[in-house]
């Protein structure tokens, strides 16, 4: 009987000492261990609130580490405060290529590796750290004689935000913001400006008066307008009835048109053979012209005859003295 209780116990502290086990193992391997780790170091100049010891540390949104340690440091020569954060950072989640098996740490901070805080949730107010590449931003570095690496930082958008405001000469803005209410009340007060309700006024009372007029002038144009179209109408019916006519006519026009010059080619060809140097008719009128020209000499020389020897009608031609 007393052995019972022995072996329960025994039992159960086997089954406890499996589970812490089995606890352990998951730990393990949930916090990555085995895998290649990295201590690095950041430093903030402004508050780390809400920045806790286990924030992630991502590089464009993929967690490859955490924060493990915070430490708030004084520089007893510039009395200033600084902010020290520890991480572990693991390539548990970064697939490397290529066959260069050496640390690019230096090479990624020379290309613009930041390291930034960023919200984790509004509501409760936690941070993480944030990497990523911002080349524009020069690096600084701050002499922590420590051997871990250092990871330049960059101040939040808020902070970033603030710095800007801060540059800003408020004096000289209010001055500006002061001397345009003061221009502005100006404005609103010159007697044009109040006068302009009562301009405003009257304009929409001439435009009224104007759209009225307009109104009855259309009403009293409309049947004068309404005959015109229907003129119009009844000329353009009348215009498409006799135009086939007049398309008819004007065909058979130039139809004997067309007669008419054939007729007066064939003449011309006809008058231009007649003319033609060689052609008999040719011949025949310079013959004419000829004879014409002899008759016309003899007819000459009688006339001259008469003109000498009037008696010779009646005695004849004498024959001239020596």
């Amino acid at each position: 009987m007393s052995e019972k209780p022995h072996t329960v116990a025994i039992g159960a502290f086997v089954i406890g000492a499996i589970l812490i086990a089995i606890t352990i193992v998951i730990f393990a391997l949930g916090s990555g261990f085995g895998q290649q780790r990295e201590k690095t170091v950041m430093v903030f100049d402004g508050s780390v609130k809400g920045l806790v010891v286990g924030a992630p540390v991502t590089l464009r949104g993929v967690q490859i580490g955490q924060v493990t340690n915070l430490e708030l440091m004084l520089d007893s020569d510039t009395i200033e405060l600084i902010m020290v954060v520890e991480a572990e950072i693991s390539e548990k989640n970064i697939r490397r290529l290529g066959s260069n098996p050496e640390d690019v740490t230096d090479q990624l901070i020379a290309r613009g590796l930041r390291a930034q805080l960023k919200t984790q949730s509004l509501l409760t107010g936690l941070l993480y750290i944030q990497l990523d590449f911002h080349p524009d931003k020069p690096p600084v570095f701050v002499d922590l004689k420590t051997e871990h690496l250092q990871i330049p930082t960059i101040p939040t958008e808020l902070e970033m935000l603030t710095q800007k405001l801060d540059e800003l000469d408020l004096a000289e803005l209010a001055g500006k913001v002061e001397g345009t209410i003061s221009g502005l009340n100006s404005f609103l007060t010159n007697k044009d400006f109040q006068a302009l309700p009562e301009n405003l006024k009257l304009t929409l009372a001439s435009v009224t008066q104007l759209t009225e007029e307009l109104r009855i002038q259309v009403a009293a144009t409309g049947p004068k307008l309404d005959t015109v179209l229907e003129d119009v109408s009844t000329t353009v019916a009348g215009a498409n009835k006799e135009l086939p006519q007049l398309s008819a006519l004007a065909k058979k026009n130039l139809a004997v048109l067309d007669k008419a010059i054939d007729s007066f080619e064939h003449t011309m060809t006809n008058i231009n053979s007649m003319v033609e140097p060689g052609s008999a008719a040719t011949y025949q009128l310079n013959k004419t012209l000829k004879d014409l020209g002899m008759a016309a000499e003899a007819i000459k020389q009688l006339a001259n005859t008469i003109n000498e020897q009037p008696e010779s009608l009646l005695r004849g031609k004498r024959e001239n003295s020596q």
